[in-house]
């Protein structure tokens, strides 16, 4: 099973934007407050949501459910497949008697647990258990999805969890029914989101069982494990750190087991910007000038042509974020920016996360979310997840100064932490790398000049090899003899008293002394190999 689909990127329509001023205000999503899903048997009391309250991005793709074809949000950071059927009803779809509400961090969707058959890029599951919503209040509505399609686990599955209470174990979702359907396929999911250029039609993928050529190195990355290890409810792995320009930052956690110099986020394909505490916040965008939090916004409002680089560290990876993802830009208004870190003053996730990282952090990653293969009892192993940064930082500050004005930055300095007991600071300073940078253009010129002159030295070697044979060849044939024979010299022996060669000592070969017409030099002196202690080196036998 190889599943490849395309998903868009998509806008809100004009008729939604707010109107009276010259840029769009985000309202703060009340997360601190609730969990990322929550559920109810009865409808929510409240019949409204502020359109404002979410940016303008969110990934759309197709799912049939009883024949019908609906665009769904893909979303990680939940699992229930719902759609709105005020949109056109699925056929034969069979209802139940269970009613049910499910409340996102923005928005809810409320109708009747049912089963039809689904289909997903070509794939088909004969009973799929959805909601059939007939009243919802969501931000995906708005850019023209009709439902939310979930790619978490089956414990965060609220339906899952409302017929396990009836005894039914068909609740599963729709990625567990592909899975167990085909249980010889690997178990995962693979998303490309694109990085954000300020402009429209960005388009991604999202991938079952298969990896987009492109991001092949993806399976060579490090695997991440979820936390916790076994059975986890939601995508979620440990953070090392943080950095910010130069500066390295420690994390911490509110979750019950988590290491306590980790912090817990959730990777939420289905959330526009990040969540993260105040101080993480304060750290990516208080030094920065000219910025200022903006309590009614909950925001920070930064000038948009300051760049600020961030990276993520997990399991000893940097993920650098390109820069127009940390301070998107608002509609109306280029000199003032919005940061896409929101702080939040108390646990992200209620004692579930610390970070909810959204796409402003996913497009910079090609992200895979492995399940865990059957086993030969068909039970999943544990799950994991693979990142591939996507992001070069020297180039995203090209095309951040491409669009917002200004010099791009040459060098981009990260402080390193080691996730072990102690840190290792990795600094390099501007005039370094500039000196590394101007050394590497160099380079293949000095190695040229290099290897001419060794293939220079070999040819002379070689002649003056050629040379001294003749040379030697000729004494052996001259006419006059020499008056006197070679005389064997042996190097005196260590202790004076021998003239027998000690093991390992060099004999000195025969040399003539014969003062003929043709002796043209005098081969120098051997080495000295004897004991310094004896006083003088032998003198030459020239």
């Amino acid at each position: 099973m190889t599943i490849k689909i395309p998903i868009r990127q998509t806008r809100r329509s004009h008729s939604h934007r707010r109107s009276g001023g010259t840029s769009v205000l985000v309202s703060k999503p009340l997360l601190s407050d609730s969990h990322v899903l929550a559920a109810s048997s009865a409808p929510p009391t409240t019949s409204s949501l502020s359109l404002s309250d979410v940016q303008d991005l969110i990934y759309i793709a197709n799912v049939t459910v009883g024949g019908v074809d609906y665009p769904v949000q893909l979303d990680t950071g939940s699992s229930d497949l719902w759609v709105l059927s005020t949109s056109g009803s699925p056929s034969n779809a069979q209802a139940t008697s269970i009613s049910q509400n499910l409340t996102y961090g923005i928005g809810w969707a409320y109708g009747q647990v049912a089963f039809a058959s689904a289909e997903f890029a070509g794939i088909s599951v004969s009973q799929q258990a959805f909601l059939n919503v007939s009243s919802a209040q969501n931000p995906a509505l708005s850019y023209g999805a009709v439902g939310i399609l979930g790619l978490g686990f089956d414990s965060l599955s609220t339906i899952d969890a409302v017929l396990n209470q009836t005894g039914a174990t068909s609740g599963r979702t729709l990625l567990y029914n592909l899975f167990q359907d085909n249980s010889e396929e690997p178990n995962f999911i693979a998303f490309s989101l694109q990085s954000s250029k300020d402009g429209d039609g960005i388009e991604g993928s999202f991938a079952v069982g298969e990896i987009d050529p492109q991001y092949a190195n993806v399976t060579s990355t490090n695997k991440v494990p979820t936390w916790p290890v076994t059975s986890p409810s939601r995508w979620n792995v440990l953070l090392d750190s943080f950095i910010v320009g130069t500066q390295t930052n420690s994390v911490s956690t509110t979750v019950p087991g988590a290491p306590s110099n980790k912090a817990v986020v959730l990777l939420d394909s289905g959330t526009s910007n990040t969540y993260a505490p105040v101080d993480a916040c304060t750290a990516i965008y208080g030094g920065v000038p000219g910025a200022q939090f903006n309590p009614t916004l909950g925001q920070w409002a930064v000038p948009c042509d300051v760049e600020i680089d961030v990276a993520l560290q997990i399991d000893n990876q940097i993920f650098p974020i390109h820069p127009l993802d940390v301070t998107p830009s608002t509609l109306g208004d280029n000199t003032t920016c919005l940061g896409s870190f929101i702080p939040q003053s108390v646990s992200v996730g209620d004692g579930q996360f610390d970070w909810l990282i959204g796409d402003n952090v996913l497009r910079s990653v090609y992200t895979l979310y492995d399940f865990g293969d059957f086993d030969s009892s068909r039970q999943m192993g544990d799950p994991y997840v693979q990142l591939l940064p996507l992001v070069d930082p020297n180039q995203a500050s090209i095309e951040f100064h491409a669009t917002r004005g200004g010099t791009p930055s040459s060098n981009i300095t990260y402080n390193v932490s080691n996730s072990g007991s102690g840190s290792t600071t990795v600094t390099l300073s501007t005039d370094v790398a500039a000196s590394i940078d101007k050394l590497s253009k160099y380079l293949p010129a000095m190695f040229a000049v290099m290897a001419l002159n060794a293939l220079i030295l070999i040819v002379l070697t070689i002649l003056g090899v050629i040379l001294l044979c003749r040379r030697r060849g000729k004494s052996r044939v001259r006419k006059v003899p020499g008056r006197l024979g070679p005389i064997p010299m042996n190097v005196t022996s260590r202790d004076g008293l021998s003239d027998i060669p000690q093991e390992g000592s060099h004999v000195y070969q025969p040399v003539s002394m014969a003062p003929t017409e043709d002796t043209l030099f005098t081969l120098p002196s051997p080495a000295f190999k004897g004991d310094s202690r004896l006083g003088d080196r032998p003198r030459s036998v020239a």
